[in-house]
């Protein structure tokens, strides 16, 4: 099996500390899964050029090296609000078959990383599925030891855009992506613990300070996820934003965008919502620090990190 130990950028931080952000009176607490290779970022946006990236100063040495390499992480956001303890995307997941070696049959140590955050699955009461592409949905279940895959969060509702999931069940889908529905979403369906939302413009409130945002365009029903605490906001990408230098130029687009016309307008519109709000960013693929704050840059953006606070684990 494929585990951190195989990257070489080393294994995730140790699991004796979460790194945690302040929003207001609640607490987001980021849950690694593995670095991604080296690679990946010139993969995924292309148009992220070394030139490009070098260009940025403000990218190094957190989210990019000094050969202009991208960085990029696979981890998730665990928090409690409203008396609901909530998990934003599931990652890539343990021991599944996928065509992407990177993310073939891993062997992470992702549940304990969230147990010790203190959310151990029986206790996560909902997920939220920005979007339905194989590195969010992964530990939604897990192997039963019979073969069989089962929802790794027995007693929560995991809730995706009604627009996302009948985008992929009217779509001809390739072998990989039909066998990470198999394993990964249609266990959930089945065991009757999908929701499906219908999100309008305006977004939909699912819990108080729980808010679904519609950022299409990496997908047609993707969506953000609005936190609000007393005294603060936070928003979570998704994929919206693979990586703040989206922010520098928003005009770069992911190769697996379905809309790459609507993900830049989407993207345009989100960044120039948010700068100078103060509102914190955590995003979903930034590697640490991940979270940080939009600001003007020039005639377009940079996020200014905020380093999450290591917690002890529970």
């Amino acid at each position: 099996m494929h585990t951190t130990s195989d990257d070489p950028r080393g294994a995730s931080p140790a699991i004796g500390t979460i790194p945690a952000w302040a929003v207001g009176d609640l607490t987001v607490h980021r849950i690694d899964e593995i670095p991604l290779p080296p690679d990946t970022g010139q993969w995924l946006l292309p148009d992220a050029t070394p030139e490009v990236v070098r260009g940025q100063d403000w990218l190094r040495p957190d989210f990019a090296d000094p050969a202009g390499q991208l960085l990029i992480d696979s981890h998730t956001f665990a928090f409690t609000v409203g008396g609901l303890k909530v998990l934003v995307d599931t990652g890539i997941g343990n021991g599944k078959d996928r065509a992407n070696p990177a993310w073939h049959d891993l062997d992470t140590d992702y549940l304990d990383r969230l147990t010790a955050a203190g959310y151990p699955p029986a206790d996560v009461d909902l997920v939220i599925l920005t979007h339905l592409h194989t590195d969010h949905v992964g530990w939604n279940t897990r192997a039963d030891g019979n073969g069989a895959w089962v929802p790794t969060f027995p007693h929560a509702r995991y809730l995706t855009s009604r627009t996302e999931r009948e985008f992929w069940a009217g779509r001809e889908m390739d072998e990989p992506r039909r066998r990470m529905f198999r394993d990964s979403v249609d266990p959930v369906a089945e065991a009757g613990l999908l929701d499906l939302v219908d999100v309008p413009a305006a977004g939909a409130e699912v819990a108080p300070g729980l808010r679904l945002l519609p950022t299409p365009g990496h997908t047609p029903g993707h969506l953000a996820v609005e936190l609000s605490g007393d005294g603060g906001a936070a928003l979570v990408t998704g994929d919206c934003v693979h990586h703040p230098v989206q922010f520098a130029r928003p005009a770069i687009g992911s190769c697996v965008d379905i809309d790459p016309a609507r993900s830049r307008a989407t993207r345009r519109s989100l960044l120039e919502s948010l700068a100078g709000t103060g509102t914190l960013v955590l995003g979903t693929h930034f590697p640490p620090p991940t979270a940080g704050r939009v600001v003007a840059h020039g005639d377009a953006y940079r996020l200014e990190s905020v380093p999450g606070t290591p917690r002890t684990a529970r």
